[in-house]
């Protein structure tokens, strides 16, 4: 081992390190990636490369789509899109055993697609969803697993922040990536209802039937959704058939929930500053993460590491598909232990240039929207599993009489049928890809 392997080696244990003592995963990411950089080329060298780093970084065009659809999310929240999404799912799912948690799941899947995050979308539909599900006297690890597993919907159905950054990190077209997300997105909500529906006809003591909705109350409830369908339909049916492209989108998506939150909902200013506010603080965090990504991707990259991995990973000797699924398992042990996007900014330098190498039968460009709807499927894992699971805390925080060991248990079943999805993705990777393809050609 030369010494510039030895020193990223060494870089990536200290980096491990950190992140097992807490130190947050920028910080951590850009002490390794500062300190590594010095000792492999002298303090000149990272300081020229620091006075422009920043700038090249955040001046990307494809970036400014982040702010945007966060604001959106904040935007809605305040709009009350979720009380919508929910009353109108009710109306339609609410007569079945187990109807309101169905409704839950839709809901979720509508506020995602508006929202673009899954804490958001967890915490936002928890406030919202839970009271009904409490009402009608719904087991806790049921109604606490169902809104957890529904979360995280926001962060694969587009628009989706986290895919933004994966296609920015692998040099991805965003709609393609966007194209590729939205079919395993509806999957991941059919299961999700099929797990519903199997779980109360074996315990059916869970989730006692509810009373149907009369005519008038469904009507007004489908009609009041039809606003936020149509924001969605503008935003990304926009961006599908080619009017723009993901930034105007986005300052589309937020001026149109804007104007439905004025005039339907009434959303003050006093909203709209705290909108800004949270918009910056969440823009920040994301920005820091990036740049920290970046200092460390720099410093592997002159180590040798990555280019070690994939050599190593391609002269192993192991078929493409166990390297790949090896990968996967290994993101669902990371998820453990991190958030989705700290783990997209910080496994991504790594894993893609070994994915990139393997064969797999298949167009590079196809293979690298493939690779990314996977790994985010396995990283949507990692906020409902033990020990950090932040949607479960999350959803448990509001339900606080639920012992977290029952939340966690309530949520097992979804993440069967997350397993599930993940299967049929990797064995039939046109499910992923075959919308790509009509929207580019």
């Amino acid at each position: 081992m030369d010494h510039s392997l030895f020193l990223g080696v060494v870089g990536l244990v200290a980096l491990v390190v950190l992140i097992g003592i807490r130190v947050p995963i920028a910080y951590a990411m850009i002490v390794v990636g500062a300190v590594g950089t010095v000792a492999l080329n002298g303090p000149n060298v990272f300081l020229n490369q620091l006075k422009t780093l920043g700038f090249s970084q955040f001046s990307k065009y494809d970036l400014s789509v982040i702010p945007m659809f966060v604001l959106m999310g904040y935007i809605a929240t305040r709009a009350g899109l979720s009380q919508d999404l929910f009353r109108a799912a009710n109306a339609w799912f609410g007569r079945l055993r187990g109807g309101v948690a169905m409704a839950a799941i839709a809901a979720c899947a509508g506020f995602g697609a508006v929202c673009g995050s899954s804490l958001a979308t967890a915490t936002t539909m928890g406030q919202v969803a839970l009271p009904e599900l409490r009402r009608y006297r719904y087991k806790g690890s049921l109604a606490t697993g169902t809104l957890a597993a529904g979360g995280l919907l926001g962060i694969l159905i587009p628009p989706s922040v986290v895919l933004v950054v994966y296609a920015i990190i692998v040099e991805a077209n965003i709609v393609s990536m966007f194209a590729a997300a939205l079919i395993p997105g509806f999957i991941a909500v059919a299961i999700f209802i099929v797990v519903i529906a199997v779980f109360v006809r074996i315990y059916p003591d869970t989730a006692p039937l509810s009373g149907s909705v009369e005519r008038g109350e469904w009507l007004a409830a489908t009609l009041g959704v039809v606003p936020v369908l149509g924001i969605f339909v503008i935003v990304i049916g926009g961006i599908y058939a080619g009017f723009y492209n993901p930034t105007p989108a986005s300052a589309v998506g937020v001026a149109l929930v804007a104007i439905y939150g004025s005039l339907r909902r009434g959303v003050r200013l006093a909203d709209y500053k705290w909108a800004l506010l949270e918009t910056a603080k969440t823009t920040g965090m994301i920005y820091l993460i990036l740049l920290g990504a970046e200092l460390l991707k720099i410093f592997m990259s002159r180590g040798g590491v990555p280019q070690a991995a994939a050599e190593m990973m391609v002269t192993s000797g192991l078929s493409p598909m166990l390297i790949l699924i090896l990968m996967l398992v290994a993101l669902i042990f990371l998820g453990c232990l991190m958030d989705s996007m700290s783990m997209i900014l910080l496994v991504m330098p790594f894993f893609w240039p070994v994915i990139s190498e393997l064969d797999f039968g298949m167009d590079p460009n196809d293979v690298k929207i493939w690779f990314g709807v996977l790994a985010l499927v396995v990283v949507e894992l990692g906020l409902i599993t033990p020990p950090v699971g932040m949607n479960v805390f999350v959803i448990n925080s509001l339900a606080k009489d639920v012992p977290m060991w029952d939340t966690f248990k309530g949520v097992f079943p979804f993440f069967i049928g997350e397993l599930v999805r993940l299967a049929l993705l990797i064995g039939f990777p046109a499910l992923t890809l075959w919308l790509p393809h009509m929207v580019s050609g």
